[in-house]
């Protein structure tokens, strides 16, 4: 005779998202990217100023990642196809 493993109990709420709760694009560190090259990027794809492309780069490279965008998720999957597309490590998760 087996005995089947009990299964937990999931709430429904544990399975849908928060809706009160952004999504967020996350850019990780990678060793193959120049400084420069990430900071274009992030001019060309978010608009964002040379300055703040330069911030948001160097909380990459000193931080291990950096928040490049928050909104719905669909966007931000949409963001991190567009980062991935111009060799750049992205993810999505909710804030």
């Amino acid at each position: 005779m087996t005995i089947a493993p009990e299964r937990a109990a999931r709430s429904v709420t544990e399975e849908r998202d928060d809706p009160d709760r952004p999504w967020v694009t996350i850019v990780w560190n990678d060793p193959i990217n120049l400084m420069s090259y990430v900071t274009y990027v992030f001019q060309k794809l978010f608009g964002y100023s040379r300055e703040k492309a330069t911030k948001l780069m160097l909380d990459v490279h000193q931080k291990g990642r950096a928040v490049v965008s928050s909104g719905a998720r669909e966007t931000m999957e949409f963001d991190v196809a567009r980062l991935h597309a111009a060799g750049l490590w992205a993810t999505v998760q909710q804030d």
